[in-house]
């Protein structure tokens, strides 16, 4: 039996086809028990690393790791060159965006840069799949129409559907929900797939959160059998993971072993990342502690071991190696802000090129011919640096887990921005929008993750500021005053989000994902 629970609006039904949601019942009967088996073991896990244990590259894999012979399939088309690549949410505006900025690809995001409010999920694929059929156009208020250009090149589209630990819940198979990567996934493949390959490119997508190489060979049992009904060659899907979440870390070849006919690569995905490092250890003392989120930088021995790891790994096994977000938003008010923020991005994205990295993310088109110049510079007429196999690159567990060599230490400045900074997104995220330009940043889930899980660990492990304050439940819940009457705002409009942060940031028990709590108060 399946249920559709969420109000249809105008052209739903286009989506929600009897045929695509049979598709949708399929996978989730045939998956769902895997599913939480590997949520368990993610649970598993967290409780041995809270009980003094750590991470480590795996034993019983090490055959694989050793192996020189296999390699992933070879670039598909349209990711064959990847040196910029924009992210955003599926509205019909930063779709036509996305697509006509320059970049090579876009990574349209159901994930963190999305609220999975019902209207959100749907007419996201409505826009996909009218986007990939050349009929997508946009509106302004003030009446002017935008339409996906066509004298020039578009960005190749890659998914990005929730991750494991999501559920949708207007949509029930059996009276359970579905989970949200499935019907993110399944939406899309279903209606998609063949108008792309069509199209001379192909169903791609970009996998979040992943915690181990079985949560890999998941993903990649659910592609085999999505192409097995839909009479989609076996390999046409290829997707990109990102190396997001600390254990992934440690299992990098692994990954893209069980993913290896389908893979892309790997992305650095940072801002995951780092919230992860404070997530996994957050109960561990000074050892794992971070200074404030904007004094972590990329060049942090731990941070640079990661990226130096997975450069490595791709180019090892012929896979692309993706950097990571520059989150600066230009202000089209301040020219000296945008000077040294575009410094700032220089510098990030000199540094990856530089690394090996065949590509790299931006959140706005205006940072997109800055990324561009900089691969260009180091690419040349190469679409990618594959050969560039850094074989002198050497990283060991130890390595990955020196987060105390950061140095460093939290402020009251830090504490303030992280409460402010989660505050004002999970407004937001409520309201629908899972990106969020505050403070000259595109805030997404995984930066309001590192600011609400910082504040947790600093909480609950007794540190004091600069000021020498004491970081107390009093003082955030002050400070969340203050920083709400700074806003010039009606304190009610923010009354739910402090609510909510206050859960996520400040209670005993450590909640996993701040969109867990958030989705249950959504309709």
């Amino acid at each position: 039996m399946i249920e559709v629970t969420g109000p249809l609006g105008a052209r739903y039904a286009e989506i929600l086809s009897a045929e695509a949601l049979e598709f949708l019942a399929e996978l989730h009967r045939e998956f769902e028990p895997r599913r939480r088996e590997l949520l368990a073991l993610r649970a598993e896990r967290e409780a041995a690393l809270a009980a003094g244990g750590t991470l480590g590259f795996l034993p019983e894999t090490e055959h694989i790791r050793a192996d020189p012979s296999w390699r992933v399939a070879e670039p598909a088309p349209g990711l064959v060159d990847r040196r910029v690549e924009i992210t955003g949410p599926t509205d019909a505006k930063m779709t036509i965006n996305a697509l006509n900025s320059g970049a090579k690809v876009w990574l349209a995001d159901l994930e963190d840069a999305n609220t999975p409010l019902w209207s959100n999920v749907v007419e996201g694929q409505l826009n996909l799949r009218d986007a990939i059929a050349g009929y997508l156009q946009y509106v302004s208020p003030d009446g002017r129409r935008y339409f996906p250009r066509q004298d020039g090149e578009l960005a190749t589209i890659v998914v990005r559907p929730r991750g494991w630990h999501l559920t949708e819940k207007h949509i029930l198979v059996d009276g359970e929900r579905i989970a949200g990567a499935l019907v993110d996934f399944g939406l899309y493949f279903f209606h998609c797939a063949r108008a792309q390959l069509a199209s001379g490119s192909g169903p791609y997508f970009y996998l979040p959160k992943l915690e181990s190489h079985l949560e890999a060979r998941l993903w990649n049992d659910v592609f085999v059998l999505a192409q097995e009904r839909l009479g989609i060659p076996r390999g046409t899907v290829r997707a990109t993971v990102l190396i997001e979440t600390f254990p992934a870390a440690f299992e990098m070849e692994e990954i893209l072993y069980e993913l290896r006919e389908h893979s892309a690569g790997l992305n650095a995905g940072r801002w995951d990342y780092m919230f992860s490092v404070i997530k996994k250890f957050r109960t561990r003392g000074t050892e794992f502690l971070l200074p404030d989120r904007a004094a972590v930088t990329m060049t942090a021995p731990f941070l640079r071991a990661y990226t130096e790891l997975l450069v490595r790994t791709c180019h090892r096994r012929g896979a692309h190696a993706i950097g990571g977000m520059a989150a600066f938003i230009p202000s089209r008010r301040d020219p000296t802000v945008n000077e040294t923020a575009f410094a700032k991005v220089r510098e990030d994205k000199t540094r990856e090129a530089d690394d090996g990295f065949d590509g790299s993310w931006v959140a706005h088109p205006d940072l997109v011919p800055v990324c561009r110049e900089v691969f260009d510079n180091v690419l040349g007429d190469r679409p990618h640096q594959l050969g560039r196999t850094r074989d002198e690159v050497r990283v060991d567990a130890a390595q990955l887990l020196d987060v105390a060599a950061t140095g460093g230490r939290p402020t009251e400045a830090g504490l303030r921005n992280n409460v402010s900074v989660g505050i004002q997104y999970l407004a937001s995220w409520l309201r629908g929008s899972g990106a969020v330009a505050i403070f000259n940043l595109m805030e997404d889930a995984a930066t309001a993750e590192i600011s609400r899980s910082q504040v947790w660990q600093w909480l609950h492990n007794g540190v004091t500021l600069d000021t020498g304050v004491p970081v107390t439940r009093e003082l955030v819940e002050r400070i969340a005053d203050e920083e709400i009457a700074r806003l010039d705002a009606d304190p009610d409009r923010y009354a739910e989000a402090r609510a909510l942060f206050t859960e996520v940031a400040v209670a005993d028990e450590f909640v996993d994902f701040l969109t867990l709590p958030a989705y249950e108060r959504m309709p």
